[in-house]
């Protein structure tokens, strides 16, 4: 069982969806929990939550596309709950659907920003604090299936999603020295909020239901084990990795 006992990390996004589950599964093994989202009541209740399972957690009302804000939220995390163990950059949104021929340029930045500039931004701030404390650590980037396929109407965010490959990969390459790993977790379907309109459509759920070969979609919750895996100091020679959670969708 993994022990993330001393390890404090911190999640974006993690008031709901599978932030929260990743914030579950890291407080359930033992670790301190920093909630940075923009909604404080929801911050609230899953550091309820937390606290519930024995766990110390704090939130940090937090827009990650903001320098300063990101910057602020990673000394108040480190000095109430001590040195970063882990970083999960998972803070993400989605515009409405929109072909590429309809797409304003104004609705392309709004999803980057919080998409690619806010990753960029935390993980740079998650890597200069593992650089200056000198013990390692662990960064987990969440992308999604769609860097795997074009995403029609989703331009903005599958672009988005996609780019975080590559500063996953090199963030991996450039902290290794540093014995800073830095892994990727790639979701396939599941039943958040951010999808909820799609859950509401009967022939695009069976459409991509029969496209899994599990023949169902996961359960936000399935992501609590797999993110305390990877936050796990023990697991030193583990980098650059891309780790697939999709129920056989992309292989089928």
């Amino acid at each position: 069982m993994t022990d993330l006992s001393g390890v404090t990390a911190v999640v974006t996004g993690g008031n709901s969806g599978i932030g929260r589950a990743m914030a579950v599964g890291i407080a359930k093994a033992g670790g301190a929990v920093s909630i940075w989202s923009r909604n404080a009541d929801r911050n609230a209740e899953v550091v309820d939550e937390l606290r519930a399972l024995g766990a110390t957690a704090m939130a940090v009302s937090c827009d990650v596309a903001d320098e300063a804000a990101v910057a602020d939220a990673m000394q108040q995390t480190v000095t109430e709950l001590g040195p970063l163990g882990c970083f999960v950059a998972n803070a993400g949104t989605v515009a409405p659907a929109s072909q590429v021929v309809d797409t304003t340029l104004e609705s392309w930045r709004a999803i980057v920003r919080t998409n690619l500039d806010g990753a960029f931004l935390c993980t740079r701030e998650a890597a200069r604090r593992f650089v200056e404390q000198g013990n390692g650590g662990s960064i987990i980037v969440v992308s999604s299936t769609s860097s795997r396929y074009g995403a029609a109407g989703l331009a903005s965010y599958a672009s988005s999603k996609t780019a975080l490959l590559g500063l996953s990969r090199t963030l991996a390459v450039e902290l290794a020295r540093h014995r800073v790993r830095c892994n990727t977790l790639i979701p396939g379907w599941t039943r958040t909020g951010i999808t909820t309109h799609l859950q509401e459509d009967d022939r695009f759920m069976a459409a991509t239901t029969a496209r899994t070969p599990v023949r169902r979609w996961a359960d936000p919750d399935e992501y609590q084990e797999i993110a305390a895996f990877l936050a796990d100091p023990k697991l030193t020679f583990h980098t650059g990795n891309e780790v697939v959670v999709d129920g056989g969708y992309t292989v089928f």
